[in-house]
């Protein structure tokens, strides 16, 4: 950690910036525990609240919905204020969707709970981006991305087994109770580790420019990613958080501690892919392999893999873990647009655009999960069965998100970065 401190610092010392790198990573690995948690939860909520395809999905996208609710003002105040007060704000609204959550008695107050968990964990990942773009060196600035996201895979397998182990001998609603004590220890860490945003910038105005977010959505560069994000990224998430779980219990016969287990090695994968990535991308862009670059040429393992996964359906139960796995895994190459779009825009501009395009992606992850879980009813009551069913609505997804890739491709003018990151 100090190596990587003493690599990325520009205006900070190396342990202010290996400890408010920690803090904020604290914050993201909450963060996606609380986010993916649902997916281990899935029977046990299904069971005790009467759900459907359809409410499971709804319930795991109100999530994503408080979240793109709040991008657009979020990208505004986090170039105006800087990151430490309006992360710390946030998380306050965190641990209130957290008790919410534990205290609820029917589906309305679970969708409202988890809508303000993910208002109160919008910030997670934006405001450690943003400051990122001003305290890190360039260069550096995808490895922090990629490790940042690698906190949040470590999330993502604190939600699996260890959930699976401790809900049968705490129950989920005290889960949640621990969960709002750990986010009041972020604070706690954010608080002390992370520096005011004008203490490190004297002089520097912190005002936002007079451009808003008009600037953002005209750049080329970002439409051409936004399909990329909403689909690819966010459906990505999507199936990681939720539909991994009902595709291995539903369609390939697993038991719900068979698929949590399938669910935590797929997300130790992620997370080594993602500490991958943060080693390898230096490297990479010093040989001139940008964004780009890497999303031509990777994404569409991804798409094959999901279709192996789709036509096995249930023949072949025993790699249905595996190729979900590898799905994930390679559509990490899309991950490397997040930072791109950043580097795309002024510093100045930066919160506006990591939050427009987060706007984008988490827009895309509600869309698909409530999205497949609607079409899987509508085509169990034309009458397929519900592997069936499960088959032709991840099939329809599948073909969005080669279609945006497509879109992605076709040359336009101007439509490259103003930055090679």
């Amino acid at each position: 950690m100090y190596r990587l401190a003493v690599e990325m610092m520009t205006t900070l010392s190396a342990r202010r910036v290996a400890s408010l790198f920690f803090a904020f990573a604290f914050a993201y690995f909450l963060s996606a525990l609380i986010r993916a948690v649902t997916a281990t939860l899935s029977p046990t909520l299904s069971a005790e609240f009467a759900l459907n395809a359809g409410d499971l999905g709804l319930l795991a996208g109100a999530y994503f919905l408080g979240f793109a609710t709040t991008q657009l003002p979020l990208g505004t105040w986090l170039d105006r204020f800087g990151p430490k007060r309006v992360i710390l704000c946030f998380l306050v609204v965190a641990v209130l969707g957290c008790v919410a959550f534990s205290a609820a008695t029917n589906f309305t107050e679970l969708i409202v709970a988890r809508a303000l968990c993910g208002v109160g964990v919008s910030a997670c990942l934006m405001a450690p981006l943003t400051g990122y773009r001003r305290w890190f060196a360039p260069g550096m600035q995808l490895r922090a991305n990629s490790w940042m996201l690698m906190s949040g895979s470590l999330g993502m397998v604190a939600s699996t087994l260890p959930v699976q182990w401790l809900v049968p001998i705490l129950g989920w609603r005290p889960l949640f109770w621990g969960l709002a004590l750990l986010v009041l220890l972020a604070i706690g860490l954010i608080s002390w580790a992370v520096p005011k945003w004008e203490q490190d910038h004297p002089g520097e105005v912190t005002a936002p420019p007079a451009q808003g977010y008009g600037v953002v959505w005209a750049h080329p560069y970002f439409r051409k990613m936004a399909p990329l994000g909403f689909f690819c990224y966010g459906g990505l998430i999507a199936v990681q958080t939720l539909w991994a779980v009902p595709w291995m219990t539903k369609v390939a016969g697993y038991s719900s501690l068979e698929a949590a287990q399938a669910l935590f090695w797929i997300n130790v994968a992620m997370l080594c892919t993602f500490w991958f990535w943060g080693a390898i991308n230096p490297r990479l862009t010093r040989k001139g392999l940008h964004a780009d670059s890497l999303i031509t040429r990777g994404l569409p393992f991804s798409f094959l893999l999901l279709a192996i996964v789709i036509i096995a359906g249930n023949s072949m139960p025993s790699l249905v873990g595996v190729g979900l796995g590898l799905y994930c895994m390679s559509c990490t190459f899309v991950a490397v647009s997040q930072p791109a779009v950043a580097m795309a825009f002024a510093p100045a501009l930066a919160g506006r655009a990591l939050t427009a395009y987060n706007l984008v992606m988490f827009s895309g992850v509600f869309a698909v999960q409530w999205g497949i879980g609607l079409a899987v009813d509508a085509f169990r009551s034309a009458g397929l069965t519900e592997i069936q069913a499960f088959q032709a609505s991840i099939g329809l997804f599948l073909c969005c998100c080669v279609a945006s890739y497509a879109y992605f491709l076709v040359p336009r003018r101007d439509n490259r970065n103003t930055v090679t990151p």
